[in-house]
């Protein structure tokens, strides 16, 4: 009795996700480029974004070739609150894009934090990487101060450790704790979670009857806010990059997942 071959997989990448990696634009950029003709492999125009390629294709975007790729790059920024984390903002709004430094190469964001919330966000030159760093088999904790006006119950703050439903949307555990209190109504608190699901920290506080009237993030993962004042970006190195990831990044957890705001 004979056995059938098993059929081997496609080798390569998904040309939007090189051109991506390249910093020439997103995916979804690339996409439609590729629908207006703009891309081609070896020669051939791409009429569908459907398409791997090697490290051996030659690709030409608007007719010139694809620039060399850049090594893999990582920045810890103290977003100011105000600024939008997006590249295009459909209100008109401003960006944290629009404000980074132009010797910057054109990075993405590691997850994000909303409109008015503050402090660490990672930031890379590859969406490979920003996709590895959010993924939650890495397990990493977010970690936040949080300023909020109303009353503050520690036991309510312990039950947290439990996970919460709110909303018909279930939250995982989250440590929260008292830091400080400020007047009668006012307090800081210190809360650490690993799911950063869209605007957690907001609604679950809210749920308590909480209202967050200051948000930062202090720290990522390994990374901390640090000293870094509003604004400013500094690059890590690649070696720390390597200790921290434990090598590479792994290639099968860097399965595209949406962004989300704190």
């Amino acid at each position: 009795m004979t056995t059938k071959p098993k059929e081997k997989a496609f080798a390569g990448e998904r040309i939007a996700k090189v051109l991506a990696r390249a910093g020439l634009c997103s995916r979804r950029d690339a996409e439609r480029w590729i629908d207006e003709g703009r891309v081609s492999v070896n020669g051939e125009k791409l009429l569908s974004a459907a398409r791997n390629v090697l490290g051996t294709d030659h690709i030409v975007v608007d007719g010139k070739p694809l620039p060399q790729k850049d090594k893999v790059r990582l920045w810890r920024y103290h977003k100011p609150p105000g600024l939008v984390t997006t590249h295009k903002d459909e209100k008109g709004r401003q960006t944290v894009f629009d404000t980074l430094k132009a010797e910057l190469p054109r990075v993405v964001s590691v997850g994000r934090l909303d409109l008015n919330s503050e402090g660490l966000l990672l930031l890379t030159n590859d969406g490979g990487l920003a996709r590895e760093l959010e993924h939650p088999s890495r397990g990493w904790v977010r970690r936040y101060r949080v300023r909020v006006h109303g009353r503050v119950s520690p036991e309510t703050l312990e039950s947290l450790k439990d996970g919460v439903t709110v909303e018909g949307v279930r939250y995982g555990p989250i440590i929260a704790s008292l830091e400080r209190e400020q007047g009668a109504a006012n307090a800081w608190l210190v809360m650490s979670l690993t799911e950063g699901k869209n605007r957690e920290v907001r609604k679950v506080l809210a749920h308590l009857g909480l209202a967050v009237t200051r948000l930062i993030r202090v720290s990522y993962g390994p990374y901390h806010l640090g000293s870094l004042e509003r604004g400013e970006v500094e690059e890590i190195s690649g070696k720390v990059i390597s200790e921290q990831l434990g090598g590479k990044p792994n290639k099968k957890s860097a399965s595209p997942r949406k962004d989300k705001n704190a």
